[in-house]
């Protein structure tokens, strides 16, 4: 069957209903008009209503406005980037401060969310298993369990206090207000005076919309177990509300998921799990505070496997066979609201021997070696020699405006203003008589911006003989936006 191409301003994400149509003796497809009152339009994350589905309106206004430039990097796939634009564009409108949106184009906060997205990867397949083996163990037909099932959990329990560590690694940087992180640290600096109600808020939408990306980044699914841990990590205990729909752990399951280093004590004292991990490193798990800014030099081949994961970006993680959840995958096989279209993955012929992006088989864990501690405890470490360099594609001051105006926007585009296709843009380009800049000030404005752009990384390298990146290519994305933009302009 021969497949018909459709426009890129099509709509992609239909929201309705399918219902029988006893007439005409075939289904009917109802869309939804309005959704204000529909039980399915909001999802309610810490008190906070974040849209769960949009019409074909919102969809258009969208990717016509809010969505990443073509001109990007890795356009084609599914990045963190992508979520956290979909998250804006679906969080509260209170959310949208000038100091709020540029935070979360903050390098820092990039590094925190993907790492909660490697940690919540584990996490959801060690819940998985810890209830699969609650099945086995109770009943008529359960099993005995053996001294090298207990050691098997132990290291599944220390694998995941180290993914935890990584990620206490980068919300440390944020809360201490390092580097550009200072001017969202509570404390004035001049006075000294904590803006306590302000960093609450803060802290809350911040927590609200980390739990939004990671439940879309995990194909939208254990919502309730998502936030439930989300918020034991960012509080403690002793601040996450008892509900009917959060899972239950009995205390050797609650061993096994928080790890070692989880203590509770009195409120006043308490700290959140993510410090804990903090406080009681081994000393084999040194390296792991380095993993993103130098290159490990040593035999611990668990540290080189999580190296390995945190530093190759998104759309290269097929190539190290590791799943991230929808990081990394072509956007072809999803729609506007990142969800799988099925249709789509019929068509790219997946199957349990050709399956790149883990789609078909099943998330799984690697039974590890019973030994594996004591293995760690007799390798070697040496001094390190190259350190890492991530390039991060900077948000410029006119993208932070546009979201601050994502309600004008949208209320403009709905009182009659036009939504753009294919055609229209034709149409217009054709009409137009205005020309633009010169061939010979196109030639001189690119030649400006790439000597600028290499003065900027060589007094980044310094003194440095390599520098090991996460992409590939000769020209970075910064280069690469200014200079599409500057032939558009």
């Amino acid at each position: 069957m021969k497949r018909v191409h459709v426009d890129n301003y099509a709509p992609k994400y239909y929201s309705g209903k399918w219902s029988w149509d006893s007439k005409k003796d075939a289904l009917h497809f109802e869309p939804h008009n309005d959704l204000s009152d529909a039980r399915e339009r909001y999802i309610t994350t810490n008190t906070h209503k974040f849209m769960r589905t949009i019409n074909q309106e919102e969809e258009l206004i969208f990717r016509q406005e809010f969505v990443r430039s073509e001109s990007s990097f890795d356009n084609d796939t599914v990045v963190i980037y992508d979520i956290r634009d979909l998250v804006l564009f679906l969080m509260p409108t209170e959310f949208l401060t000038y100091k709020f949106v540029e935070f979360m184009h903050k390098p820092a906060v990039y590094r925190l969310l993907h790492s909660l997205t490697i940690y919540f990867e584990y996490y959801l397949r060690m819940v998985e298993f810890v209830l699969i083996r609650r099945d086995e163990l109770s009943g008529q037909m359960a099993q005995i369990q053996s001294e090298q099932t207990n050691d098997m959990k132990r290291v599944f329990s220390v694998y995941l206090s180290q993914y935890r560590m990584l990620v206490a690694r980068n919300y440390s940087v944020i809360i201490k207000g390092e580097g550009d992180m200072g001017k969202y640290y509570h404390m004035k600096e001049i006075v000294n005076i904590s803006a306590t109600i302000w960093d609450k808020n803060f802290h809350e939408q911040f927590l609200a919309c980390s739990t939004q990306i990671v439940w879309i980044a995990m194909h939208r699914r254990a919502y309730n177990v998502i936030e439930m841990e989300m918020n034991r990590l960012f509080r403690s205990e002793h601040f996450v509300t008892s509900r009917p729909e959060y899972l239950s752990f009995t205390p050797a399951e609650r061993s096994l998921l928080y790890g070692r280093n989880s203590k509770i004590v009195n409120y006043r004292t308490q700290v959140s799990p993510l410090i804990q991990e903090l406080q009681h490193i081994q000393a084999e798990d040194l390296p792991i505070l380095w993993i993103g800014e130098r290159k490990y030099r040593g035999t611990d081949i668990r540290i080189m496997e999580m190296e390995l994961e945190y530093i190759v970006p998104g759309p290269q993680l097929r190539l190290i066979d590791v799943a991230h959840g929808i990081l990394g995958h072509p956007k072809k096989l999803y729609n506007t609201l990142l969800e799988l279209d099925w249709p789509s993955v019929r068509y790219s012929n997946f199957s349990k021997h050709h399956d790149p992006y883990h789609i078909i088989r099943q998330p799984h864990l690697d039974i590890p070696k019973i030994d594996a501690m004591k293995m760690r405890q007799m390798t070697e470490q040496y001094e390190h020699f190259y350190e890492i360099h991530n390039l991060f594609e900077t948000c410029h001051r006119q993208v932070i405006f546009k979201w601050l105006r994502r309600e004008k926007i949208i209320k403009f585009y709905r009182s009659g203003g036009l939504l753009t296709n294919i055609v229209s843009r034709c149409e217009k380009e054709l009409a137009t008589t205005a020309h633009g800049p010169r061939v010979d000030q196109i030639i001189a404005n690119y030649f400006k911006v790439k000597s600028r752009l290499r003065k900027e990384a060589q007094s980044r390298e310094g003194d440095d003989d390599t520098v090991a990146s996460g992409r590939i290519g000769n020209n970075s994305p910064k280069e690469k936006n200014q200079v599409a933009d500057m032939f558009y302009d």
